[in-house]
């Protein structure tokens, strides 16, 4: 991104303050890699656009995902009560109230009108929009943060008008899909791979009603095989149920607040009866379902992921059903499980086979219950960056050498929200 598009964002004073105290608790190859992290996250990825909202670029290529966005800046929440702290994440939530209202079916969006794309895949398609996958867990990123903002902040400013229409637009869309039409939406990749369109000419695999909503992408970018995909549901029934319990001040209005708590009640008891799969007497969850009976078990190392539920609020870490499912993810069991000399840990159909990612190393200790678990992957995030000082979308189980993309900005920040769990200075 030019720099005629935006101006650097500085590292705010909390921020700097919440550097310091890891600095005091960590060893000092720790704090460095955070320091790093941060640091780059600022001089890289965030840009100060002429509105005065906050573009979060998703580490080496030049867009913002909605998803990314907010896992990105989550582990800055802890610094989000100083008003310096604050205001840069107000400013990127407004950034993505502004992407959802351009279009509340895209996952990335340019800095500017200037047509950028990974992908012209819709005639009409904005030149705001770099790509125009209807991913789910993208508005349910949007609502994540802006909530988790003013619950560590304990301001409200961000939540203006601008925020209430984009969050009852969300609301809409979340509801309309519940009974989704597939007429209503077609992505079809000429010469793409598999995973990179809609099956079923595509208009995605039929589904029956189940009181979930649809999806047509993964948080990976990679299409759903079903169309429920069934963490990305739980995190939206978490965050519509916080969403009706705002102040009044925010003034969302009694309609929007019924129908958050009628659909976070209705897409819980969907994932009760259609995303719980019982097998040889243990129940744990489907990662996608379709309403007729079908189901898909995987994890995928892209968040909200099965693995991540706890880190979602959709259930305590002890919690049965997580526990089985977990147990399950991080073994061979799990398709996209890797083991190999270097680490073990989950991977993606995204990146190529064998290859675990950061992300999901990350969670996996961000998850745990045993504190043990906690410093365990911490030292193999920091053993398998192949001397590069940062995390990367994905390396080979057997060599840290063999990686995908150099440089990946969310994965350098779960490392470092697990790193401020570990010292007790993360906002949960």
């Amino acid at each position: 991104m030019s720099s005629e598009t935006g101006s650097a964002v500085s590292v705010p004073v909390g921020v700097r303050a919440l550097l310091a105290a890891v600095r005091a608790r960590t060893p000092e190859h720790r704090a460095e890699r955070v320091r790093l992290a941060i640091e780059s996250l600022f001089t890289h990825a965030l840009r100060r656009l002429p509105d005065g909202s906050v573009f979060v670029l998703t580490g080496d290529i030049p867009a913002m995902w909605l998803r990314d966005s907010t896992w990105q800046l989550r582990p800055l929440l802890a610094a989000a009560s100083e008003p310096d702290t604050y205001n840069v994440l107000a400013a990127v939530s407004k950034r993505q109230a502004s992407c959802v209202l351009i279009d509340p079916y895209a996952n990335a969006f340019n800095p500017e009108p200037n047509g950028e794309c990974w992908h012209r895949d819709f005639p009409d398609q904005s030149p705001w929009v770099f790509e125009r996958k209807y991913e789910l867990d993208s508005l349910a990123a949007f609502l994540d943060f802006a909530l988790r903002l003013h619950k560590a902040s304990g301001r409200l400013d961000h939540l203006d008008a601008q925020f209430r229409q984009a969050a009852t637009m969300a609301v809409a869309v979340i509801e309309r899909e519940q009974r989704h039409d597939p007429a209503s939406y077609r992505f079809s990749r000429a010469g793409a791979a598999d995973h990179d369109h809609l099956s079923h000419n595509g208009f995605g695999a039929p589904v029956g009603f189940s009181g979930m909503s649809w999806s047509g992408f993964r948080p990976s970018d990679d299409a759903c095989t079903y169309g429920y995909l069934v963490p990305a549901n739980a995190h939206v029934a978490v965050v519509l149920r916080q969403l009706a319990e705002l102040p009044d001040e925010v003034r969302l209005g009694p309609d929007v607040r019924r129908k958050c708590r009628a659909l976070a009640h209705d897409i819980s008891a969907g994932i009760a009866d259609h995303g719980v799969i019982s097998s040889d007497g243990t129940a744990r969850y489907a990662y996608e379902v379709d309403g007729l009976g079908n189901s898909l078990h995987m994890d995928d190392a892209n968040v909200p992921s099965l693995l991540s539920l706890p880190y979602l609020g959709w259930c305590a870490s002890d919690e049965p059903v997580y526990l089985a499912t977990r147990d399950w993810i991080l073994s061979p069991a799990n398709p996209w499980f890797a083991h190999g000399a270097a680490a073990s840990g989950v991977g993606s159909p995204h990146t190529p086979a064998g290859h675990v990612w950061p992300i999901a190393i990350a969670m996996a200790g961000l998850t745990a219950a045993q504190p043990r678990d906690v410093e365990r992957a911490l030292h193999i995030l920091e053993s398998t960056d192949a001397g590069t000082g940062r995390m990367h979308e994905s390396f080979h189980a057997d060599d840290p050498h063999t990686f995908t993309r150099p440089w990946f900005s969310w994965a350098d920040m779960t490392y470092v929200h697990l790193v401020l769990r570990s010292v007790g200075l993360a906002f949960d």
